[in-house]
C-alpha cells in the first residue's frame, strides 16, 4: 500500500526535471541546499553579534565592556580566553590577556595627551589641558590620529588603544609621501601622526610641513632623536595595564566614525572612507561567514592599512576568537615553512599572493600542510585552477566588497571564477542588482520613466546596493562633493538611493556572478587600486616631460602602464630610445 502511494509522484517526478530544465530554473536550484546553509549561517552570526552588542549596551559604562566594540569584544576575548594565542609574529606570541594589557597602556597614553585625569575618579569632565606633545594643541575626543606604520604588533595595540581613548584612527598607506601624504592628513583632519622609526629618513623632507599642520608627532620606537618627536611606545610602557572605562569610547549611534581607511580614488588622490561602529561589528562575524572557528590559525600577510587586512584579518579574527599569525611582508619562499611550523588552517590571500605561490618551485614545505580554508579577492580562474590542483585538498572562498561599500559577495560553493552567488536568498540577506551601464557615456541606461534597468543572465552590469539603516554609506571625510557619483537616486522607484560600487558583474544561468570590470580610471598594480591619473602626475612632474595625456587602448595586461603619450625633450628622447625603455613592467 505504501509502494502505491509513492508511485504518483515518482511518475511526476521525470516530467517536472524536464519542465525545470527547459524554464531554465534547474540549474539554479541545483545549488539550493547551499544557499539555505549559507542563509542560517548568516542568520546565526547575525543572531551572536546582536547578543554581543547588547550585552555591550547593558554592561557598566566605567567597566571595560562598556566601550565601543573593539573595546568590548577585546575586553571578553581577554576574559573568557586569557591565555590563548591571540597573534604571533616572528618569534613573539600574544595572548588575548597580553593584547589587552598592551592596549591598555597605549590607551592611557593616548589619554593623557588628552588631558584626561584617570586619578579624579573618571568622570566625563576630567579633561585638561596636555602639553606631552611639544607645542601642538592637546588631542580632544574624538580626534583623529594616523598611523603611518608597518603591519607589526605595535600597530594593532595603538589602533586598540586609540579606540579605547575615544580617539579615531586613520590607516594611511605606509609607501605614501609629499603632497599625497599630506592630502590624507588634511583630509581626515589628523591632529596627530604616529610614525615608524624605520620610515623616519625618508620622511625628513615632509617634517616642516607636518610641523606646519600642528600635529602631535609620534615615532613608535626609540631609533629617533629628533626634536619634537617622542615615543609613544616608551610613553605607553610607562603607564598601568588596567582596563580604562568604557565610556570613553562608547558611541552615541552605531553610525558615528570610528575610524579612516583611505581608498585608491578612480580620478586623483586617495579618499578617506568613513568606518562606522556598525562596520566593525560586521566585521566581526566575517570568519564565521566563511566557515572558521576559534581554533583556526589564521595567516595574514597583508598590510593592516587596507580593509582586508584590518578589518577582515584582525577584527574578523577577534569576532571568532582565534589566533593569527601576522606577516609584516609576504615572502612566497617562507610561506608555506611558516604554516608549517604554526600550524596555520586558514589563509587570507589576494589574488597576486595565490600567483606568486603558485609560480615558486615546488619544496618539501608545501606538502602535508593543514591550510584547509583560503579566503580572499582578486583571484584569476587559472591560477585558482592551478593552486587548488597544486596545493589542496583545500577550499576557497572568494569574496568582493568595498571599503566603503554596504554589499558583499561570498562564493560559498567553491565555483571556480566566481565572487559570489546572486539566488533570492542571498539577495534577501544582502540585497543588490546589476543594472545596464552605457560604457560611452559612463551612466547607468535608464527607461523613459527615467529608472534605471536590470540586466540579463550573463549580460555585464553596473553593481549596485539599497542604501539603508542596515547598509548605509557614510561617505568620505572631506566634502560631500567627494561623495559624487557613489550614490545613484530613482534606481527601480522615485526616491530610492543605492550605493554604485563602479564595477560591473556578471551573472550567469546557475546564478553565479563574475567580475568583469571596472569602471573607474584605474588599474591593479601588486594587489593596489591605483588612479592613472596619479600616475600622469607623477610623471609629469618629471623636468624632461613638457606635456602629456592619457589615452585608453582597451583591455591590457594588469602589469601595464596605463597608457599615456608623452611629449619629452628631443634630449631626453634621444636618451630613452637609446635605452630602449619597455612601458610593461611586472615589479
Amino acid at each position: 500500500m505504501a509502494g502505491l502511494l509513492l508511485l504518483p509522484p515518482l511518475l511526476l517526478l521525470p516530467p517536472l526535471l524536464l519542465l525545470l530544465r527547459t524554464l531554465h530554473i534547474w540549474p539554479r536550484l541545483r545549488w539550493l541546499a547551499a544557499d539555505l546553509a549559507f542563509a542560517v549561517r548568516v542568520l546565526r552570526c547575525n543572531r551572536a553579534l546582536r547578543a554581543r552588542a547588547l550585552a555591550a549596551a547593558a554592561a557598566d559604562p566605567r567597566g571595560p565592556e562598556g566601550g565601543c566594540s573593539l573595546a568590548w569584544r577585546l575586553a571578553q576575548l581577554a576574559r573568557q580566553r586569557p591565555a590563548h594565542v591571540f597573534l604571533i609574529h616572528g618569534a613573539r606570541r600574544f595572548s588575548y590577556a597580553e593584547a589587552e594589557r598592551q592596549s591598555n597602556r597605549a590607551a592611557r597614553a593616548f589619554l593623557r595627551a588628552r588631558g584626561w585625569d584617570a586619578g579624579s575618579g573618571g568622570g566625563a569632565g576630567n579633561e585638561r589641558a596636555a602639553g606631552a606633545a611639544g607645542a601642538a594643541a592637546p588631542l580632544t575626543p574624538g580626534a583623529t590620529v594616523a598611523l603611518l606604520l608597518p603591519a607589526c604588533p605595535e600597530f594593532l595595540w595603538l589602533w586598540f588603544g586609540l579606540a579605547k581613548a575615544g580617539l579615531r584612527a586613520a590607516f594611511v598607506p605606509a609607501a605614501l609621501r609629499r603632497g599625497p601624504l599630506l592630502h590624507c592628513l588634511r583630509s581626515c583632519g589628523a591632529r596627530a601622526l604616529v610614525l615608524a622609526p624605520e620610515l623616519l629618513e625618508s620622511l625628513e623632507p615632509d617634517l616642516p610641513a607636518l610641523r606646519a599642520m600642528g600635529l602631535h608627532l609620534w615615532a613608535a620606537g626609540p631609533e629617533t632623536r629628533l626634536a619634537g618627536i617622542s615615543d609613544v611606545l616608551a610613553e605607553a610602557s610607562a603607564e598601568a595595564d588596567e582596563p580604562v572605562p568604557g565610556y570613553l569610547s562608547a558611541p552615541q549611534s552605531v553610525m558615528d566614525t570610528c575610524l579612516y581607511i583611505f581608498t585608491s580614488g578612480t580620478t586623483g588622490l586617495p579618499k578617506a572612507a568613513r568606518i562606522s561602529h556598525l562596520k566593525i561589528l560586521q566585521c566581526q562575524g566575517f570568519y564565521q561567514l566563511c566557515g572558521a572557528h576559534q581554533e583556526d590559525v589564521i595567516y595574514l600577510a597583508l598590510p593592516l592599512y587596507h580593509m582586508s587586512g584590518s578589518l577582515l584579518g584582525i577584527v574578523g579574527c577577534l569576532g571568532i576568537g582565534a589566533t593569527v599569525v601576522l606577516k609584516s611582508k609576504f615572502s612566497a619562499g617562507q610561506f608555506w615553512d611558516d604554516c608549517q611550523q604554526h600550524g596555520v588552517t586558514v589563509v587570507q590571500y589576494i589574488g597576486e599572493l595565490c600567483r606568486y605561490l603558485v609560480n615558486q618551485p615546488p619544496s618539501q614545505a608545501e606538502r602535508g600542510h593543514k591550510v584547509r580554508l583560503v579566503v580572499g579577492s582578486g583571484l584569476r580562474p587559472d591560477t585558482w585552477e592551478r593552486f587548488v590542483r597544486r596545493f589542496g585538498p583545500l577550499q576557497v572562498l572568494e569574496t568582493y566588497g568595498l571599503t566603503e561599500g554596504n554589499v558583499a559577495t561570498f562564493n560559498y560553493t567553491g565555483q571556480p571564477g566566481a565572487v559570489g552567488r546572486a539566488s533570492w536568498l542571498y539577495k534577501h540577506v544582502f540585497p543588490f542588482s546589476l543594472i545596464r551601464y552605457d560604457v560611452t557615456t559612463g551612466e547607468p541606461v535608464r527607461d523613459t520613466q527615467g529608472h534605471c534597468v536590470a540586466t540579463s543572465t550573463g549580460e555585464p552590469g553596473l553593481l549596485v546596493a539599497p542604501v539603508s539603516q542596515q547598509s548605509p554609506f557614510l561617505g568620505y571625510a572631506g566634502g560631500p562633493e567627494l561623495d559624487r557619483g557613489k550614490l545613484l537616486k530613482d534606481v527601480f522607484r522615485p526616491g530610492d538611493v543605492f550605493f554604485n560600487t563602479g564595477d560591473l558583474l556578471v551573472c550567469d544561468d546557475q546564478g553565479f556572478l563574475r567580475f568583469h570590470d571596472r569602471t573607474g580610471d584605474t588599474f591593479r598594480w601588486k594587489g593596489e587600486n591605483v588612479a592613472t591619473t596619479e600616475v600622469a602626475e607623477a610623471l609629469e612632474s618629471l623636468d624632461f616631460v613638457q606635456e602629456g595625456t592619457k589615452v585608453g587602448l582597451g583591455w591590457r595586461p594588469w602589469f601595464c602602464v596605463p597608457p599615456t603619450l608623452w611629449t619629452l625633450s628631443s634630449s631626453t628622447a634621444t636618451f630613452l630610445r637609446t635605452c630602449r625603455l619597455t612601458p610593461g613592467l611586472d615589479s
